[in-house]
């Protein structure tokens, strides 16, 4: 399939589990792929994966809290690939513990990243796609965001503000031919999941507990995200603008 070809598109945290198979998919659907990470070596691994299988792609290191290199990375993006059809904000940390056990410099951190970084990518990519009048967004939150989930309230309230601020932006910039929506995963197989299970007392019985809690039978896997994103950024999605999506495996039902 070639459903993006001729597309230019930047994906956040594109060096992990689900921004490394998000940016795997739209490449193998004809996209040019800015693959931007903290971790220039994560962003080249999947860089050189893309190119072995004749894809497009640039590695791109960043921290998205930094609004200096967010703008170099743009900068770089539209240089090498051409101007920007596509964003992902799919950058992401977490601190699992009880609200009461953290601390302001942790909380400081958790909103630069899941929060302050996204606002960062939007300010940079928006004015072009307001030119243009054209443009997807697609915003990775959580279903913590969604429902709640304990020892991540930091977190949760950092995903529930990308949540209304997606819906705003969306509000904001429809007449511009822009859409904006948001993908919220559940547990999902990732590093900061490996991370969460062994914060709690016992990782064995949490995956467990986990894995009878969600109708479908099992913990998500980075694979399970991309068709959800790529919907929302192709021309299918083109009448849908502001929607928050769930891929949990029935974990959350939200309305």
């Amino acid at each position: 399939m070639a459903k993006f070809a001729g597309k230019t598109v930047v994906v956040t945290g594109g060096g992990g589990g689900i921004g490394g198979a998000t940016c795997r998919r739209f490449a193998a659907e004809g996209a040019r792929v800015a693959i931007l990470d903290r971790s220039l070596a994560a962003a080249e691994q999947v860089r050189d994966e893309i190119r072995a299988a004749d894809g497009v792609a640039e590695a791109l290191q960043c921290d998205i809290t930094s609004r200096i290199e967010v703008d170099a990375a743009i900068a770089a993006t539209e240089a090498r690939l051409g101007t920007i059809d596509v964003l992902v904000n799919n950058a992401g940390w977490d601190v699992f513990r009880p609200f009461v056990k953290t601390e302001p410099a942790q909380w400081d951190k958790l909103i630069a990243i899941n929060l302050i970084g996204a606002l960062h990518l939007h300010h940079a990519v928006l004015p072009g796609m307001v030119a243009r009048k054209s443009g997807r967004i697609v915003n990775i939150a959580s279903d913590a965001a969604r429902v709640g989930s304990s020892g991540e309230a930091v977190y949760a309230a950092c995903k529930g503000g990308l949540v209304s601020f997606s819906k705003t932006i969306a509000r904001e910039h429809a007449r511009h031919g822009i859409t904006v929506n948001v993908v919220c995963p559940g547990p999902t197989d990732t590093a900061l999941f490996a991370d969460y299970k062994e914060g709690a007392g016992n990782p064995d019985k949490l995956l467990e507990a986990f894995q009878r809690s969600i109708p479908l039978g099992r913990i998500g896997q980075p694979g399970d995200l991309p068709g959800a994103i790529t919907f929302f950024a192709s021309d299918d999605a083109g009448f849908i603008t502001g929607q928050v999506l769930s891929v949990s495996g029935g974990l959350t039902m939200a309305g």
